[in-house]
């Protein structure tokens, strides 16, 4: 059987291992494939290589030195850090047992690599595998909503948004846009939460918006953590408000229950509004230029608080 990489364009794999011949073993396979792979050496590693550049597919090695591989596992997919169609592999220095693999898939591993290791049925994983997870990708492209809060992605809140603004076109009324993004504070001993939010995080925010809101307004996740909503008849005062009164419920959300107690938020946001649509003063991308540009501003202000809303 031809063992060839899945895809024309490189398909990046993700090795964590302390080993370094584990890595360059697994690396001299695929490599001559055409598979970009890449290695980290620990979790630390791991969780910014994940952050900047997330995988195709990630093989972690059963021992490393700073983390608990199975917890580490588990960790990278119920904090929905890599995508649920990823494949995840566990390399284990010995033939996989049946106990071996019922704590794989305890862990969410799809499948277990023992030693010796078997190139052709590595290759052949994968050229199964990584095909199904790229077909996903593209659903989700092709889908209007985010998968993990279940708003509208960018290109499902741009379709509203224009359906939206025509309403109010027709009706000569008001709209506006409003972008938040919720930041851990530093004091808090975490990073930004820009550093892709862990469940508990978004899921405070989505329960924060979703009881703030309107049913008549669109709430979309543009980013990791930037949020935006479109509310009709909301003029620049109101808009102003509106910013507000989000970030006030996202800051004062309470944790879910059984969910640790949560750092300080800060929030910045900023905002846009046309008082008449219907004159033709402007439409939807200016409209959420413009709410962005205010939300730079916002961002940009050293000033201490838990909240910056600019207007423009």
């Amino acid at each position: 059987m031809p063992m060839r990489a899945p895809a024309a364009r490189p398909v990046d794999v993700l090795i964590v291992s302390t080993h370094e011949w584990t890595s360059q073993a697994l690396a001299s396979i695929l490599a001559p494939l055409g598979y970009a792979v890449h290695k980290a050496y620990n979790r630390a590693q791991t969780l910014a290589r994940i952050r900047s550049n997330p995988p195709d597919a990630i093989i972690v090695d059963e021992e490393l030195p700073d983390a608990d591989s199975y917890e580490l596992c588990r960790y990278l997919t119920e904090q929905n850090l890599i995508s649920p169609s990823t494949p995840l592999l566990l390399s284990l220095p010995r033939p996989p047992t049946r106990r071996d693999r019922l704590a794989a898939l305890h862990a969410n591993v799809w499948a277990c690599l023992g030693e010796p290791l078997d190139a052709e049925e590595l290759i052949a994983m994968l050229e199964v595998l990584v095909p199904a997870k790229l077909d996903a990708d593209q659903a989700r492209t092709r889908s209007l909503l985010d998968e993990v809060t279940g708003f509208y992605n960018t290109r499902g809140l741009t379709r509203r948004a224009e359906e939206l603004a025509a309403q109010a076109s027709r009706r000569h009324s008001s709209l506006c846009c409003v972008l938040l993004v919720p930041e851990i504070e530093p004091t808090s001993g975490a990073g930004p939460a820009a550093d892709v939010p862990p469940y508990w995080l978004l899921h405070r925010i989505a329960v924060a918006l979703r009881s703030t809101v309107r049913r008549s307004d669109a709430i979309g996740r543009l980013s990791n953590n930037t949020f935006a909503v479109v509310a009709t008849d909301t003029d620049t005062s109101q808009a102003r408000r509106l910013a507000e009164r989000l970030a006030a419920a996202i800051v004062a959300e309470p944790p879910a229950p059984g969910i640790p107690p949560l750092p300080r938020l800060r929030v910045r946001a900023g905002c846009h509004a046309v008082s008449d649509l219907g004159g033709g003063a402007s439409d939807v991308a200016t409209l959420m230029l413009h709410a962005d540009a205010a939300l730079q501003r916002a961002q940009a202000d050293s000033t201490t608080g838990w909240l910056q809303a600019y207007t423009a």
